[in-house]
Parts: structure tokens; sequence; C-alpha cells
């Protein structure tokens, strides 16, 4: 199959999908005449089987854009309005690199990158990026805007981010789906979840939101956000007092037994059904049915792991399928990311060798608000003078965006932004330099929802004056004059790197993805990737760190109360036409969602006299938005849901949901609380 189209023939190039998704669909896209006109899932692959979401096989109308970058852009007017004139590359990247020396000469910590999962891939991602980055010496940031919680909670229970094929929940007989709304964001693994049901599987959804996936279960447990450690901690309870346990595999694969047991018997299903607002009854009849039925699967996802508690809560969770001996079987056990499985060669890719023995600090991404505005200090280290921006959107996505603008809006911050279209960043930046989209370069991918390995190749060429990330990382290497060998990698030459001679480039090439050659059930016989080689329920690295080494609820940061100012808990669940902040500004699909949207229930919209359609105010100490109200029991009591991430420029008053969520942190892996944010509603006054 050609590198690209280049010929008049119609031909079609195999693809991955690079977006923040579990189902890193492989794709196929047709090329006519050089022009790709068409983007579909691969039927060759049995985890796409040819179907792709609604975003995605819309991406033509992405690439070809016409608000696409397609030219280098400096800035002319103020910063956050978006004013910039065309220039060269040459002038761009003389410009930037000689910036980016003058800082580095005075303290290279002074400069931050901030990139995160605009793509999943591993080459335009994390490969010649890091590299530059390392050699720089700039600030190291700690990518853990999603999903650090929920990672760390489960590689200090399980010992990586492993578990369960996806496809083999198809033969399960019943399935926990936790914290996830996969018609909306894991459509493939709804598939093999529906081959179950109509194989007679009990299908239950926990959620604090009525998703279209609850609407499809046979069971909806709603419970409160930041509740689901109580939650699981009953379900032991249950599992023990009835003896639904498996005690052989207890006794030979888990450690800290007792702990756990002395901890689970202090949570009876009467405690946890008033912390987490569900009745007595829906407790008990899940732990019946998980503790009795064979095989049972958790399908649990990061929605979850976005509160205080959020690291504890994944260890609860993660904790069950050990206790009734589930991960005996294929169809049993627990999925909440695959990632772990996958060999990437990431000190290959990234050279952290180039830090040549230097220990840059690290900042966080969730707290760049503050961060932005912090001046100099022996603790903070040098304030940051220079920030370059790829693969992220943050002063759309990042919490407490009042604070995020503000330090964006610095005059004395140097901001480059690689993007492809104005993004609410983009606004900001002083020099916007055009990327190329999945269609036009080279990547490789690995996937959290499934094991297989999957090989991007361009299928056109990029359009206007586009680079891909790695090129442009490439070529700024050569204007600060890095001479080492590994910044003339090409960027076919990283996707041989990211694997090594771990996975087969042959069969890559052949046919655009390889499986993983793993064992059907990875635990069916103990073996975890812990210290111990155990499941843990108890943990000594936690201990050693000064955690409580067993699982337990850990109530929200913002606990909301009649007392409060701000008696209501907003969640901020993706819309489903949209991927964080990506596709926001492809026309077809913002025409499906329509308009910023807040789902409240009817109770609380009579108490606050809003109607459906309402303009409301959204408000806290941190800031407030306005948007539609829909009155739907979608929201239970006490809890309204601001559907995002839509651009902060398409919002009414130029915000989004971000301008309420705050920079606190969960308890393990210092990950975002966007979950965990008390606030009050208002109807809009009229002269808003």
């Amino acid at each position: 199959m050609p590198t690209t189209a280049s010929s008049t023939d119609t031909i079609q190039i195999r693809g991955a999908c690079p977006h923040d998704c579990p189902d890193t669909c492989a794709l196929l896209t047709t090329v006519e005449n050089g022009v790709a006109t068409r983007v579909q899932g691969n039927p060759a692959h049995a985890q796409t089987g040819g179907v792709l979401c609604t975003k995605v096989s819309r991406y033509t109308e992405r690439s070809y854009h016409p608000e696409r970058i397609l030219t280098p852009l400096k800035r002319v007017g103020p910063k956050g309005l978006g004013q910039f004139t065309p220039v060269g590359w040459d002038e761009a990247l003389a410009d930037v690199a000689q910036r980016l020396k003058g800082i580095a000469a005075r303290n290279s910590e002074a400069i931050l990158p901030y990139s995160y999962a605009g793509t999943m891939g591993l080459v335009q991602g994390e490969s010649m990026d890091r590299r530059f980055f390392h050699r720089l010496g700039a600030s190291q940031l700690a990518r853990t805007i999603c999903a650090t919680a929920g990672g760390e909670g489960l590689t200090y229970t399980l010992g990586a981010k492993q578990g369960m094929k996806v496809e083999f929940f198809a033969e399960s007989r019943l399935i926990l789906i936790w914290g996830s709304n996969p018609i909306a964001s894991n459509l493939h693994f709804w598939r093999y979840a529906q081959q179950a049901k109509h194989g007679g599987a009990r299908l239950v959804c926990i959620d604090p939101r009525k998703t279209e996936t609850a609407d499809k279960c046979h069971e909806h447990l709603q419970l409160r956000p930041g509740t689901d450690a109580a939650l699981a901690l009953a379900l032991m309870h249950e599992l023990i007092v009835h003896g639904w346990l498996d005690h052989d595999y207890i006794a030979q694969h888990t450690l800290g037994w007792e702990q756990l047991r002395e901890r689970a018997l202090q949570w009876p299903p009467e405690r946890a059904a008033a912390v987490c607002g569900i009745p007595v009854e829906q407790i008990t009849r899940l732990a019946r049915d998980y503790g009795t039925t064979r095989p049972a699967a958790i399908r649990l996802n990061y929605g979850m792991q976005r509160v205080r508690g959020g690291g504890n809560a994944t260890r609860a969770i993660a904790c069950l399928p050990a206790l009734t001996g589930a991960w005996r079987q294929r169809a049993g056990g627990l999925l909440l990311s695959s990632s772990g499985h996958f060999p990437v060669q990431r000190a290959a890719l990234q050279r952290p060798d180039l830090l040549a023995g230097r220990q840059p600090r690290t900042l966080n991404m969730v707290t760049v608000g503050d961060d932005l505005l912090r001046e100099s200090s022996a603790a903070f280290g040098p304030r940051v003078e220079a920030l370059v921006v790829y693969n992220s959107n943050p002063v759309a996505v990042a919490p407490d965006s009042g604070r995020v603008v503000r330090g964006f809006a610095r005059e004395d911050l140097f901001t480059v932004v690689l993007e492809h279209f104005r993004t609410d960043t983009a606004d900001y930046a002083d020099y916007l330099l055009p990327a190329t989209t999945q269609l036009e370069h080279w990547d490789v991918h690995l996937s959290y929802g499934h094991t297989d390995v999957l090989l991007n190749r361009p299928a056109i060429a990029p359009l206007g004056q586009a680079r891909s990330n790695a090129q442009i990382f490439r070529d700024l290497a050569a204007r600060m004059g890095f001479a080492e060998p590994c910044f003339a990698d090409s960027d076919e030459e990283l996707c041989r790197q990211a694997y090594g001679e771990q996975v087969d480039f042959g069969a890559l090439l052949d046919q655009g993805f390889a499986p993983l050659a793993l064992p059907d059930a990875p635990f069916a016989d103990g073996g975890f990737p812990t210290p111990s080689g155990q499941c843990e329920f108890y943990s000594a690295r936690l201990a050693a760190q000064g955690h409580d080494p067993v699982p337990d609820h850990l109530p929200n940061h913002e606990l909301p109360g009649r007392s409060s100012a701000y008696p209501l808990t907003m969640i901020s669940p993706p819309a489903r036409n949209f991927l964080n902040s990506t596709f926001v500004n492809v026309q077809s699909l913002r025409d499906i969602e329509g308009r910023p949207l807040l789902e409240i229930h009817p109770a609380d919209a009579q108490a606050r006299g809003i109607a459906d359609g309402a303009v409301v105010r959204v408000f806290n100490d941190r800031g407030s938005h306005r948007c539609h109200a829909v009155v739907s029991e979608r929201a239970r009591p006490g809890v309204i849901h601001g559907l995002g991430i839509w651009w902060r420029k398409l919002g009414l008053d130029g915000t989004n949901v971000n301008e309420l969520t705050g920079q606190a942190l969960t308890d393990l892996g210092a990950g975002p609380t966007f979950y965990d944010c008390a606030v009050e509603v208002e109807v809009a006054p009229a002269n808003a």
C-alpha cells in the first residue's frame, strides 16, 4: 500500500484514530487525486469492525476545514484577540529559537512545555518534542489532567494499567459499567456489552448521571459524585458476611486480606447508602449478583476518579475481582486501562539521557492557572517566561480557567502554540505554527481499551505549509544548534523506534495493526506485576509515602450542604459529539450539540424558578458561566451537569464550565478534581 496518494488512482490508506478514546480505531482513508474523500473504520481490524463514531467519521471536515491554519502566524494585536499576520517558516523558527535561547541562557527552567492527548500518537505526542525539551533543560510537565488518579490507584493495586481483554466482555454474565458512558465514549466496548446482553447477561450502570448508557442497562445506580469507594466497600462488606468469596484465590494471590476485611466491615450497606444517596436494596442486590454470578466483569472508566478520593476509589473497585476470584475466567475481572501491556520503548523515543544529569523542576499541568501567575521564589523556582503548547487547549480545558486566562494574558510571557485552528489558547499565542492532522503524518499508537498496536501512514500530503509536530521540533532543534544525531531521526524512523524489536514493524506496514501476544486471562494464576506479585489490598508503597495503605472513602474537597452558599455539585461530562475541546469547531457536529447546556433536576429547577431552555448563571467563588438549562431527570437532585468542553469564545459570555472548576488535586496521582465542584445556579439577569 503506498505511503501517500500521489497518483490519479483512487486508493485507500491504512491509519489509526489519534484521539483520546479507549477504542483507538483502525482507519481506512479513501484518497482520490491526492484528496482524502472518506474516512471509515477498517473492517479487517477486529476491534474496529469497520465502525467509527460520528466524530471521526467526519474527519475530512476537520482536515479540510476552511478555518484551518496553513501558514505560520505572528501576533500583531493584544493577547487574546487572535490578531495575527502570516510569516514564513524561516522567520518564525529563527525568532522562536532566539527567544528561547535568551531565556535559557538565564534559566532554562523558565521554559515550560504544555501538551497532552490532542493526539495519542507516540511520535507526534511524545518523541521529538521530549528530546527537544530534555536537551534544552526546560521544566518538566506532570501530564495529569485526565487519568493519573485512576492510573496510580490501579498500579498500586494490580501493579500496572492492565486488565481484561475487552473482547471477552462479550462472554460475561454480569457487567458493571462504572463511571463510564460507552455509548458516547467507548463505542466498541458497548458492542461487546450488547453481545453479552443478548446472550442473557445483566448490565448495571453506576454513574451520577442518567446517561444514554444507563438508559440501555438493566439497572442504574445513580450515586452522588465522589462516593464510589463507599459503594465498593459496602459491596465487599456483603461479599464477606455472606461468604461470596474465593478463599483460595485470596490466600494464594492477594496481600493484605485481613486489613481490607477490617476496613470493609466498617461499611455496611446502610452506611454506604446514606453516603451515596441510593437505596440500600440496590447495594445488597448488586452485591448478591456480583458475588454469585460467573463470570462477572467490571468496565471501569475515568469519570469516577476526577474527585478528591479518585485514587482510593479506583483501588477499592480494583480489589473486587480478586475477592471473588473473577480473574480466573477470561470474561471475568476488570478493565480500566490496557496501556500497561504495551512494550513502548519510551527512553529510546524521549531520550531522557539528553538531560545530562540535570534535574529540572516538574510543574503540574492541572495548576497551570496558578503557576503562570507565580513570581520567582526559592520554593517555586524561576517565573515561567516561555510556554510551548501543543496537543492541548489549556485555556479551554484546564481548571479554574479565569486564572488560566490571566496567566496566558501576561505580556511578558512568550507563547508558542502548535495547532490546527485558532482555539481559545491559540488566541494568546505570540507565534502560531501550523501542524498536520492525522491524515498527513506518520505515527504509531497503543491503546488503553484494547491490546493491538496500530500504525498510521500519511494518506495525503500536508496541506499548505503545515508540518508535523515532530518536524517542527526537529526544525527548532536545528535552529537552537542541537547537533545530536537523534534530532535527525525522521518520523518514520521514530515509528520504528517506538517498539523496537518488541513489535513486528513489518506486520504493521502490511496490515496497519499488530495484536500483542498476551494470555486470555492475565491474572488467572496471580502473577500481578506488583512488588509482591499479588493483588495488593495493602500497599506498602503507599504506606511508605504516608498514605493509607488500605483503600477507603475520602469525601470530596467541596461538599455542598444546606447551609452552604453553593449547595449543588457540578460535574462536567463530555458532550456526546465533542472529544474534550476537539471537534467543537466542526460545524456539523456543533449543529448536533446545539449550544452549551446545563442539565438540572426538575426539583432543583423548580426551587430556583428555572424553566427548561432558560439562560442560567452558574457560579461559585472562582467565577460564573452562563448557558442554557435543560430540566431533566438525567440529573439527580443536588447535582448538575455542565456538558463540555465548549470553546470559551463560543459561549454566551466567553466562558465555559471550567470557569467554575478548581485546581485542588486528587489523593493519588496529583490529578484534577473536575467533578468535585460546588456551585449555585440562578436565572441569569435579563441585562447580563
